[in-house]
């Protein structure tokens, strides 16, 4: 059976279809990447917000009429009945963790554990290390979705990532719903630390990158990190907005005065740290006032990375109670207003990192360029930061780690040439 997979929406939904794939080949399917060339699609769909849930249905359509179509993930969550109704003709629906579901109604056979067949460049992978979510942010739908935080098993993570390692895996990415929270349900305390310290050990791995930090539970990672020879400084706290009013209706359990003591208390451990964060404009309690705010405070240039989101009105979460009124053409232009501000800040910060000689990590090869060496120095995040273009006069190989100086800024990129002294 020759089966094509298309993954949408985050990286923690990567790895979800990572997992898939390796269990239909192990059952014998065959896995082609062309979804036209394929028997069979199954679609990995995202939920979270309104775009996302488009991009689902969008391919869900384009392929129903043409193709046997499996459908599973987030989007099937939330709206099982909705979708078999609309659109029926689609094979069958499976929530989200259904590979062992998918494979045994394809009929394939196949025991035992079946490893995860990569989808990112051999020099960088994710590691999910829970599910779910506690936490009870207003406008999120992810505790609905994914239910309640379940860590994995520390062994189970350490076996997982000695596997990467011996795949030629340079960098762990670290991601989940909520990863400071993790080993809270399974060992009755948080063990982040714990397991970075075992995941420092394996052998092979060069840089270890945490994503999705919940901004109150940041500080400890601040007595670990400085001591570290793999977990970067990159701290990627999403924090929502800066406006007390609006974070306590988001409730967020912090304020603009935790935000600025963070902020500072990272500077001064860290004063090499990069920063990245998210920001969400249009809430129903953002006012003028509100957005203003969060302008200057983005202005103040805190952060080296910044993704914007326009508020999108979920169903069943506790905003949802407080209406939509900002219209769609105003989030937007507020959204535009605050990227093109922060492109200026990361040109800026760029531009300070001109002739210092950095770490870079080699994904691939850009075609576009003529087959130029493209990575990443250790600031620049897999797939939602920039990227960097090598210059050098030797064949090299993704997954090399090469230490190259800046000598070129282009916006969110960078260029460097490779540093042989």
């Amino acid at each position: 059976m020759k089966v094509g997979v298309i993954s949408l929406g985050c990286a923690k939904n990567l790895v979800d279809t990572e997992r898939l794939l390796g269990k239909l080949r192990a059952g014998g399917a065959e896995l082609v990447k062309d979804p036209t060339k394929a028997e069979l699609i199954v679609i990995n769909t995202c939920g979270f917000i309104e775009p996302a849930k488009v991009e689902a249905i969008d391919n869900i359509l384009e392929f129903a009429h043409k193709k046997k179509v499996i459908v599973m993930g987030c989007l099937v969550e939330r709206y099982k009945e909705e979708l078999m109704r609309e659109i029926p003709e689609v094979m069958a629906y499976f929530g989200t963790e259904s590979w062992e579901e998918v494979v045994e109604f394809l009929g394939l056979g196949g025991e035992g554990k079946a490893k995860r067949i990569l989808t990112t460049p051999k020099s960088y992978a994710y590691l999910k290390i829970s599910e779910g979510c506690n936490r009870l942010c207003s406008f999120c739908a992810i505790p609905l979705i994914r239910g309640r935080h379940r860590s994995k098993p520390m062994e189970e993570l350490l076996e997982e990532a000695r596997y990467l390692a011996s795949e030629g895996i340079k960098e762990l990415c670290i991601v989940s719903q909520d990863t400071t929270y993790y080993g809270r349900d399974l060992y009755k305390k948080g063990q982040l630390i714990k397991l970075l310290e075992n995941l420092e050990k394996i052998e092979g791995i060069r840089w270890i990158r945490l994503l999705y930090l919940y901004p109150t539970e940041v500080e400890e990672l601040l007595s670990y990190i400085p001591y570290s020879e793999k977990v970067l400084p990159y701290f990627d706290i999403p924090l929502q907005h800066v406006s007390t009013r609006v974070l306590k209706s988001m409730r967020r359990g912090y304020d603009e005065k935790f935000v600025i003591n963070l902020i500072e208390k990272i500077r001064k451990t860290l004063p090499e740290a990069v920063l990245r964060t998210t920001f969400i404009v249009g809430y129903p309690e953002e006012g003028e006032e509100d957005y203003k705010k969060l302008k200057n405070f983005l202005l103040e240039g805190h952060f080296h990375w910044v993704g914007i989101f326009t508020y999108s009105q979920e169903e069943g979460t506790h905003a949802y109670s407080l209406g939509d009124p900002l219209p769609e053409e105003e989030k937007e232009k507020r959204k535009e207003e605050l990227m093109s501000l922060q492109e200026g800040i990361t040109l800026r910060k760029n531009q300070e990192l001109l002739d210092k000689e950095l770490e870079l990590l080699v994904d691939g090869f850009d075609e576009e360029f003529g087959f130029v060496p493209v990575g990443r120095v250790w600031l620049q995040a897999p797939e939602v930061d920039g990227k960097t273009y090598l210059e050098t006069e030797r064949e090299v190989r993704v997954g090399e780690v090469l230490k190259v100086k800046v000598n070129q800024v282009g916006g969110y990129d960078l260029g460097a040439v490779e540093d042989v002294h």
